[in-house]
């Protein structure tokens, strides 16, 4: 029993970056702090599970660390020093410092800044009816799902799959490239009821032998950027032994005689020599799903987080269509539902996009470093950027190229607004810093990915004396800038919500406040592909159109296409359009997510600090003798792009070769404060973007 006798359950949905957008319970203590968060139990995909980090969240939006005034930069870029400032001045500084950058070089010199800190859409996405008012330079949005997205859409041609609450309904279910004990707990709570009532089988495939291969029935250890050939093996065998399909070949496939040739080489032998596998294991897979119906894909961001994932996610998902499991319920393939028409909202108020000039150029927020630091490719003919405004992400600590971020921001002809709810990384680094509100203190709404649910948040609690919310600071600069009477400005969170709501005939604020959420899944033939696949002529496509085709997050003309690709394959395989280890570089790292943060999200709360304990290298244990390095001991891991330093933890789970660093860290965190994405590209992955954060090759030696 709580010991608080005022308590009452507020419904909201988890604001953070991860798939399973869980509905949540919340203890409402006296009308004014929370208690403990739950999953909602009636929730038909949350069904009362979330993961610890949220269900304490308590820690973080009571944290005493927490931003409640407006500050100023006071001294040097990065030194520390602060002043308070009182809202109103503080917002006409930034109206001031953008207009004077656009007396200068015009409007696109200002580059608002956001990402998915928070997945609400009112109050992540509100930015962007200010950018097209004002005609600041594009944000092209591709740092997490460009990669996956494009691979998965280039088989399917539309970005949904088989209802991810019929894992249950599975006999076996392929877990590929997602610690999901780790980073969506919600798919190990389907999987795990089809184990214990059907007696399923879980397969996980990742790089390393994590939280949720420990759970599995079948775990494949490959090396990182080999998934396609493991793919491309086990469809050589389905067609070699017969359990193909070749009915569901012919109808829904575009050229299955064409794939069955190009795999007849791609034997386990060859995949074995590339992903690490042995043919054993190679075969036992390709078995296991060749004779189980009801194999259900869950394939995730992990694997596609290489330069050449978009061929590896469409490789993977090839085989879901050799085998035809697409036709049976448990069965198919699965990585988002972002895509389905429930979830299609008219956001032209909250976005303003009757207000967007297509000859402003668009910048891609992966290569910040680059932009910042001035690099032609970067600017795409265009001023430099002089001004930001940063809502709901932390580039300084999570974007590629770490070295050059920080050089960018460092830089003394840059204005930075950071909106934020702690002094992260890129607040340090930024002239003025705004308080921020958390999700329990503003109204929005959000929809899943890994889910089908648009679930209401709606406020729970007041905010401190202090912190604001998005949607404020984007009216309150609409008024100082001269365009609040455009349309969308003047409208409240709660109207931008009904707007939203009714565009889908879900009704309204209130009337989504009382369901709590709303089922928008496709029947069972649409999210099937049953009625055919998203391409016009409703096949499958084992032979992708890289250049040029459909994709749900496609780059702008102007930006042309990305990365080598013309290297990307006709039909599925392995391309090693990945940073191969050398003789300089012998290693390959992965900067795989920790339990407790979420991406930089959870680091400065006391329980998951204290769980995740230090900044670690897992290191295989032969590999640490041959480099003279023991458990616990300090290692320098670095690249052309820098160094950084971790504590060696000795970890035979993985490939020799490979090495991990879980968790993004506070650069703090770090003895020379420099973070792990020091070590990572920013180079656009082909053909639509993307970062390749687990695509690097590194050396290593102890640290002296």
């Amino acid at each position: 029993m709580n010991q608080h006798a005022n308590v009452r359950i507020g419904h909201s949905a988890c604001p953070h970056d991860c798939p399973s957008t869980c509905a949540l319970d919340v203890e409402i203590i006296d009308g004014k702090r929370i208690g403990r968060v739950h999953g909602a139990k009636d929730n038909s995909y949350t069904a009362g599970v979330i993961c610890a980090k949220v269900a304490r969240y308590a820690d973080r939006i009571h944290h005493p660390d927490r931003l409640l005034k407006p500050l100023i930069r006071k001294g040097g870029k990065g030194e520390g020093g602060w002043s308070e400032i009182g809202w109103d001045d503080a917002l006409d500084l930034v109206a001031e410092k953008f207009l004077r950058a656009e007396e200068k070089y015009g409007s696109e010199t200002v580059w608002p800044y956001f990402y998915a800190g928070t997945m609400g859409l009112v109050q992540r996405d509100g930015i962007e009816r200010l950018r097209h008012a004002k005609k600041y330079s594009g944000f092209f949005g591709s740092i997490c799902t460009n990669i996956a997205w494009t691979g998965y859409v280039m088989g399917t041609g539309a970005l949904r799959g088989s209802d991810p609450r019929e894992m249950a309904k599975s006999d076996c279910i392929v877990i590929w490239g997602t610690n999901a004990v780790v980073t969506q707990v919600n798919v190990m709570t389907h999987a795990i009821r089809a184990r214990k009532d059907r007696d399923a089988k879980i397969v996980v495939i990742d790089i390393y032998e994590n939280a949720t291969m420990k759970q599995a029935d079948m775990g494949l250890v490959v090396k990182p950027g080999t998934d396609g050939a493991l793919a491309c093996a086990a469809m050589h065998v389905l067609f070699r032994e017969g359990m193909a399909d070749r009915a569901y070949l012919e109808k829904y496939t575009d050229d299955p005689a064409g794939l069955e040739a190009h795999l007849r080489d791609k034997t386990p032998e060859w995949a074995s020599a590339i992903t690490g596998l042995s043919v054993a294991e190679i075969e036992a897979f390709a078995r296991l799903v060749g004779t189980t119906q009801r194999t259900f894909f869950r394939l995730g961001y992990g694997f596609a987080r290489q330069r050449n994932g978009a061929a590896n996610m469409h490789a993977a998902l090839s085989i879901a269509a050799v085998t035809g499991c697409w036709q049976y319920e448990g069965g198919g393939a699965f990585h988002s539902n972002s895509g389905i028409s429930g979830f299609k909202f008219n956001k032209d108020m909250l976005e303003g996009d009757k207000l967007r000039d297509p000859t402003i150029r668009y910048l891609d927020h992966s290569r910040i470093g680059p932009v910042l630091t001035g690099a032609e490719d970067a600017l795409y003919g265009g001023p430099p950027v002089t001004a930001m405004l940063i809502q709901n992400t932390n580039p300084v600590n999570v974007a590629p190229e770490q070295r050059l971020v920080r050089q960018g921001f460092l830089r003394e002809d840059l204005f930075t607004c950071v909106h934020e709810q702690f002094m992260t990384d890129t607040a340090q680094l930024a002239d003025l810093v705004l308080p921020a509100t958390m999700f329990l203190e503003h109204d929005d709404v959000y929809k899943g990915g890994g889910n089908q649910h648009v679930t209401l948040g709606p406020k729970l609690i007041d905010a401190p004396d202090g912190p604001r919310t998005n949607h404020y600071v984007i009216e309150e600069l609409a008024r100082r800038l001269g365009v609040a009477h455009l349309p969308g400005f003047g409208m409240t969170e709660k109207q931008h919500i009904d707007a939203l709501l009714k565009s889908r005939d879900i009704g309204d604020f209130e009337d989504l406040r009382e369901k709590r959420w709303a089922d928008m899944q496709p029947e069972f033939e649409t999210a099937h592909f049953l009625k055919g696949f998203g391409h016009p002529d409703g096949k499958f496509r084992f032979k992708p159109q890289w250049n040029g085709g459909f994709a749900p997050n496609k780059p702008p003309k102007s930006m042309g296409i990305f990365g080598p690709h013309e290297r990307l394959p006709e039909f599925p395989d392995h391309v090693d359009l990945i940073e191969v280890a050398d003789a300089e570089h012998p290693f390959r790292l992965a900067t795989s997510p920790a339990r407790n943060y979420l991406n930089s999200s959870f680091a400065e709360t006391p329980v998951s600090k204290a769980k995740e304990g230090r900044p670690e290298l897992l290191l295989h244990a032969e590999d640490a003798a041959m480099l003279g390095l023991a458990d616990g001991d300090r290692a320098e891991i670095g690249n052309t792009r820098g160094e950084v330093i971790l504590h060696v933890k000795l970890f035979n789970g993985i490939k020799r070769g490979v090495v991990i660093a879980e968790g993004i860290w506070p650069n703090s965190a770090h003895e020379r404060g420099e973070g792990i994405n020091t070590l990572t590209g920013a180079d656009a992955a082909a053909p639509y973007g993307g970062a390749a954060f687990h695509d690097n090759k590194v050396w290593i030696r102890a640290a002296g």
